[in-house]
C-alpha cells in the first residue's frame, strides 16, 4: 500500500536532498524502506523522535571532558546492540570509554547517565511500536546543527556496529545495503537551507536512520528476554 500523499511529498523532498548531495545510490533503498515503515510512522509529520535531552546530556559530557556529543554516544550504543552485542554484556561501558574517553573510566555522574541511556535504548529496541528515539537537538535548533548531530549519530552507529559485527558475510542483503547507505549519509557535508522543504527532508532522513537502525537490530540484535537469568542493567 503506498504511503499517504503528505508523507510521499516529504519523501520526495528528502530524495531531492540526497540527489543534490550526490548520494544517488541511497535512493532506491530509501524509497523501499520508506514504504515499509509508513504504517509505523507518527501521524504528525513533525513529531520529534528525540530521546534524552540532547543539550543537557551533551553539556554533561563536555563537563566531564568527554570528546563527543550525546548523539554520537547514543549512535555508538545503538550500533553495538544492533551489531549483536547482548544487553547483559557488561564490557560495553569499557569499550565505549575506549572510543570516547581515551580509555579512562567514566566518573560516577557520567556513568550513571550513560547507563541510563543504554538501558533506555535496550527497552526501545524491543518495543513492538518501533519506539527508538534519536538523541538529537530539538526542532527549534538550527537545521544545520540538527543535521550535523545526525551525521555524528550515524558515524557512531557505524563504529559501534563494527565493534561487534566486523564480518558482514552472514548479514542479509538489506543490512549490508543499509550500512552502505549509512556510510554515504555520514559523508554528507552540504549546508541545508532554513526552509520548510529542507525541514521535511531532514525529518525523512532522520526517520530512515531511525528505522534502519531498528531493522539491523531486529536481524542481529539479542533481546534481553533471550536470557532469563541475566539482567539488561549495569550496576
Amino acid at each position: 500500500m503506498p504511503a499517504p500523499a503528505v508523507q510521499m511529498d516529504a519523501f520526495t523532498c528528502a530524495k531531492k536532498i540526497l540527489l543534490l548531495l550526490g548520494i544517488s545510490n541511497v535512493i532506491f533503498h530509501f524509497e523501499y524502506l520508506f514504504v515499509r515503515i509508513a504504517p509505523y510512522r507518527p501521524k504528525d509529520e513533525f513529531v520529534s523522535n528525540t530521546s534524552k535531552d540532547y543539550e543537557s546530556f551533551s553539556t554533561m559530557l563536555s563537563q566531564e571532558s568527554i570528546i563527543v556529543d550525546a548523539a554520537e554516544v547514543q549512535g555508538i550504543l545503538c550500533g553495538m546492540l544492533a551489531g549483536g552485542m547482548t544487553a547483559n554484556d557488561q564490557s560495553w561501558i569499557e569499550a565505549l570509554s575506549d572510543v570516547v574517553n581515551q580509555g579512562d573510566g567514566f566518573s560516577g555522574v557520567a556513568k550513571s547517565e550513560i547507563v541510563s541511556l543504554f538501558n533506555e535504548i535496550c527497552q526501545q529496541y524491543v518495543d513492538p511500536e518501533f519506539a527508538l528515539a534519536l538523541c538529537l537537538p530539538d526542532d527549534a535548533s538550527p537545521i544545520n546543527e540538527r543535521g550535523t548531530a545526525l551525521l555524528g549519530w550515524v558515524n557512531g552507529f557505524l563504529l559501534g556496529f563494527g565493534l561487534h559485527q566486523a564480518d558482514l558475510t552472514g548479514c542479509s542483503a538489506d543490512v549490508k545495503e543499509a550500512l552502505e547507505d549509512f556510510t554515504e549519509i555520514a559523508r554528507m557535508d552540504e549546508e541545508m537551507s532554513e526552509d520548510e522543504e529542507s525541514e521535511q527532508a531532514l525529518f525523512e532522513v532522520m526517520e530512515y536512520v531511525r528505522i534502519t537502525a531498528m531493522l539491523c537490530f531486529n536481524e542481529l540484535g539479542k533481546s534481553p528476554l533471550e536470557s532469563e537469568s541475566k539482567t539488561n542493567s549495569v550496576h
